[in-house]
């Protein structure tokens, strides 16, 4: 597949045109950001790394009925995937208390969400710093349909459970994470983006080591290495 003119470029990937204008390659870089962009810096292989996480757990959920972008993995750093029309919302689901949840209500990080996990909108805009929105909001601006919201909860909700289950077994504990949709070919719904540690928070099941961006974020060091531990867990056969 020929990799034509760049369409467009994120914070961690390029999209590029193929001679088909149904399929795009999609690029992952070694930039890293945290805090809206205002924290940049490189994670050496990081591209290379959430490419083969992102393109095992794209087999994994379609494997077990997740409709998503993803076509094949081509090459250490780039995918082949549907284009797709992205919806600005993404859905966060959350399984422990981290992150923004205990900084908006006070509450301590590491709390487990027994019963059910908290699923969340927000509005896919960095200018705006992605702010927290709810259906009402979705609604209104026209940013989905009733239908299609109902699509992205229990879509999130059934992802979530496949992937808390992958992780596990893994010895990973899933944290958090975002997802994002996108209509093909202006109809059906399906999942976009990428799902690797830059999105997900991934913490050591014995002794909740944080195994994700938080520690580029937080300057906790070790960065590659722990990236690095998640791929081969993920990866290797």
């Amino acid at each position: 597949m020929e990799k034509l003119e760049k369409l467009y470029e994120g914070k961690a990937k390029i999209l590029y045109k193929t001679s088909d204008p149904d399929l795009l390659i999609q690029y992952f870089k070694d930039d890293a950001s945290a805090f809206d962009g205002k924290k940049k810096g490189t994670i050496v292989d990081k591209g290379v790394m959430n490419n083969h996480m992102s393109s095992r757990i794209f087999e994994y959920l379609e494997e077990n009925g997740v409709k998503t972008h993803f076509v094949k993995n081509l090459n250490d750093r780039e995918m082949l995937v549907k284009n797709l029309d992205i919806i600005p919302v993404e859905v966060v689901l959350r399984n422990v208390a981290a992150g923004s949840l205990c900084k908006r209500l006070g509450i301590e990080e590491g709390r487990v969400f027994e019963e059910q996990p908290i699923l969340e909108f927000f509005y896919k805009s960095d200018p705006l710093g992605d702010p927290m929105i709810n259906e009402c909001h979705v609604d209104i601006f026209g940013w989905a349909t009733k239908e299609e919201v109902e699509i992205l909860k229990s879509e999130g909700l059934k992802i979530n459970k496949l992937m808390v289950e992958f992780f596990k077994e893994r010895k990973i504990r899933l944290v958090d994470f975002k997802v994002e949709f996108g209509r093909h070919k202006g109809q059906e719904v399906l999942l976009g983006d990428e799902i690797s540690p830059d999105g997900c928070r991934l913490w050591d099941w014995e002794t909740n080591e944080k195994m994700d961006k938080d520690r580029f974020r937080f300057n906790l060091g070790s960065v590659e290495e722990k990236y690095q531990e998640v791929y081969d867990l993920i990866c290797t056969p």
